[in-house]
């Protein structure tokens, strides 16, 4: 970049105080490609949501508890800020108490999400937005440093896109901690998803402009202690996650989950599942395909399984569940975990009735499908957090 261009820059600097909400807006709208809005430290009690739809912006805070963008106050429904941008870098301040979603992006590529934190401060409600950190429909997606607690679907949740690295991130007391759905290629590695409904999920599903999700790799986690109680909404697709899941794959394909520690997960550490619900899409398929779950380490699972039928099946095996459980639909599931058990109900499809399962103890041939390759994203998200 010339010494010129790198003149006409601007930093344009926005304090809390009196007409906070005019003065933010009015800094996003007028920002141009290559300016930071800077956020100042205080908080910022805001009464409607903020939008960004211009590129190249880098809207950023004095740290996640140092600039406080509050909604408590917030008027409408929506989320607290949308982004329908390219090339945007949000860091280094938080979100809290909206009334939808915290942070969302659409159709923005090249999206940076750095040390934020996206909070329900009132604990976990059904009230409670949808999802704390919310990229859909992109091209290249970087979480990094967020930390979310709340969302009464998921914390950290990227759909419908590709090429995405969510990283060195905690997820808490959320309905789900971290959902990567009908996305490809991601890498969802180094986070900590704890106290959620469930830890870590990997979702294809139905209807949507983007299926057939794949090639997602999970690893060096930690998934644990996931305790809380499901409070999302009636009719939600993750309002029907077993509390106590650590991480779930359903109707995905290519998916490795390796390196991982696991443990103190209720129902399950691993769940492998085909997708259940009743469907008239054509295109989509309901089951697992080329999963691989190798070298986690795993500590106590399986000892209290609320999903329908769980107590009965732990009672006939001594009180508790293996850690690993797949509901025996899909096709090249490879489980190579030493000295760790995995449960299978035997089910043909995922429309077969629970009543019809034929549990038992799986075994596995040790080989395995190939690892998806690394994400690698653009040169410049990189140097945008450095």
């Amino acid at each position: 970049m010339t010494a010129l261009a790198l003149a006409l820059l601007a930093t344009i600097t926005v304090s809390p105080g009196p007409d906070a909400q005019e003065r933010l807006q009015a800094a996003l709208i007028e920002a141009a490609p290559g300016d930071t809005v800077r956020l100042g430290p205080g908080r910022f009690e805001l009464t409607d949501g903020l939008s960004l739809d211009v590129d190249k912006v880098t809207v950023r805070g004095a740290g996640r508890d140092a600039t406080v963008l509050s909604f408590k106050g917030q008027k409408g429904a929506g989320e607290g800020l949308l982004v329908t941008s390219d090339d945007v870098v949000l860091r280094d301040f938080a979100v809290e108490d909206s009334k939808g979603d915290g942070i969302k992006s659409k159709g923005a590529d090249r999206i940076v999400y750095y040390n934020l934190r996206v909070e329900w401060t009132g604990g976990p409600k059904e009230t409670n937005g949808a999802y704390g950190v919310y990229p859909v429909s992109s091209t290249d997606v970087l979480v990094d440093k967020v930390l979310v607690r709340g969302a009464s679907d998921a914390g950290i949740y990227v759909g419908q896109s590709k090429n995405i690295v969510v990283r060195n991130s905690v997820a808490e007391k959320n309905v789900a901690g971290i959902e990567i759905e009908n996305s490809y290629y991601a890498d969802v590695h180094g986070n900590v998803a704890r106290h959620n409904t469930g830890g870590i999920l990997v979702f294809d599903l139905p209807n949507l402009p983007q299926m057939g999700g794949h090639s997602i790799r999970v690893f060096d986690n930690q998934v644990t202690d996931n305790d809380t109680p499901n409070f999302a909404p009636k009719g939600n697709i993750v309002a029907s996650v077993p509390m106590g899941t650590g991480v779930m794959v359903m109707a995905n394909r290519n998916v490795h989950v390796f390196g991982n520690t696991l443990a103190n997960n209720a129902s399950s550490n691993v769940m492998l599942i085909g997708y259940r619900q009743p469907f008239d899409d054509k295109n989509y398929n309901p089951l697992i395909r080329q999963v691989v779950i190798r070298d986690n380490k795993h500590g106590r699972a399986g000892f209290a399984p609320s999903f329908p039928g769980g107590a009965q099946l732990a009672g006939a095996m001594g009180g508790a569940l293996p850690p690993v459980f797949w509901d025996g639909t899909g096709e090249a599931v490879v489980v190579a975990e030493t000295d760790v058990p995995t449960l299978t109900l035997g089910l043909p499809s995922p429309s077969t009735p629970l009543d019809q399962a034929k549990p038992s103890l799986a075994k596995f041939d040790a080989a395995r499908a190939a690892e998806p390759a690394p994400v690698v994203l653009p040169a410049s998200m990189e140097a945008a957090i450095r």
